[in-house]
């Protein structure tokens, strides 16, 4: 089924390229690894075995971590209603809908394609948000499935979790004491292991980040535009943003793993280094988008009201 969000061939650009460069940077490692730990069978095995799980599981575990659950109509009418309206809109696959309980107010998207994909809210962003803002919210995270960007994330993903893996079972790995320590060749090969690794999550690091921040800015601009009110996109923007900022800290940093995901990155108030390596555009970057979509629609975006 073709939904009728509109295409965004920079977009689709931009995922052929990433994946493209991560795909020499995946190979590069394999190979590296081969030579290193002399077997190819291992690594092999090891490497397309997390790929699998990675793509075809990517909803439950994403679901699993951020304790979320697949909710029915009886018990969100109103969630669901949001949905329905929405995916008739675009003329795509209604997805599973999730429920997360959370207080912090935020939604994600996963999934391998529009057939198999999960759209999740929290209770948080339930209690905060009026329901033209819901919709705005909701037609964000169902336009990453439709322009499968969300597939394209979890693929591109994967290799920086196997390094982010090798690196920290290279750092804490026994083979760096007791008897590995007279074992020089041993410890040479997983130096050079985990040097390499960090190489690898480093680079891919930098290439999904800069994917992320304008996957952002093109489901902000397909939302905006499949319902026609950027404002209430807008207004769920700066209420989202504001209210995160005010959850703990500690709650935050539970959550962060899976900001490339979420609505909103689960940053706090304060400077931090995180922000140099976003993994979205920043508030003025989306309103200011926004406030052109608007002008081009004849309408006012007025940050903090639904419109």
């Amino acid at each position: 089924m073709q939904s009728r969000f509109r295409s965004d061939r920079r977009l689709t650009a931009r995922m052929a390229v990433t994946l493209f460069l991560l795909g020499l940077l995946y190979v590069a490692f394999v190979a590296a690894l081969i030579v290193l730990l002399k077997s190819w069978v291992l690594v092999v095995v090891v490497a397309a075995g997390l790929l699998a799980a990675q793509y075809w599981f990517s909803d439950r575990i994403a679901l699993f971590a951020m304790h979320g659950r697949v909710v029915e109509r009886e018990q969100y009418p109103e969630l669901h209603a949001v949905v329905d309206r929405l995916c008739a809109l675009a003329g795509m696959p209604k997805p599973v809908v999730a429920v997360s309980n959370m207080d912090m107010p935020n939604a994600f998207a996963t999934g391998r394609n529009p057939d198999k994909s999960v759209v999740c809210v929290t209770t948080g962003l339930l209690r905060r948000l009026e329901r033209p803002e819901l919709e705005g919210v909701l037609a964000h995270e169902l336009s990453h499935v439709a322009h499968k960007d969300v597939a394209v994330m979890t693929v591109a993903s994967f290799l920086g979790v196997v390094a982010g893996l090798m690196v920290r079972f290279a750092f804490y790995s026994e083979l760096f004491g007791g008897r590995a320590r007279r074992d020089q060749n041993t410890v040479a090969v997983f130096a050079a292991v985990m040097g390499v690794s960090a190489a690898v999550y480093a680079l891919s690091f930098l290439l999904i980040r800069a994917l992320s921040r304008y996957r952002e800015l093109a489901a902000d601009r397909a939302a905006a535009l499949l319902t026609g009110r950027p404002s209430a996109l807008a207004s769920a923007l700066t209420k989202v943003t504001g209210d995160i900022a005010r959850i703990p800290t500690r709650d935050l940093r539970t959550a962060q793993a899976f900001n490339a995901f979420y609505f909103t990155p689960a940053l706090g108030s304060g400077p931090s280094l995180s922000r140099l390596f976003s993994t979205h555009p920043s508030l003025e970057q989306r309103l200011e988008q926004l406030g052109r979509i608007s002008a081009e629609l004849g309408e006012a975006v007025t940050p903090g009201k639904a419109g």
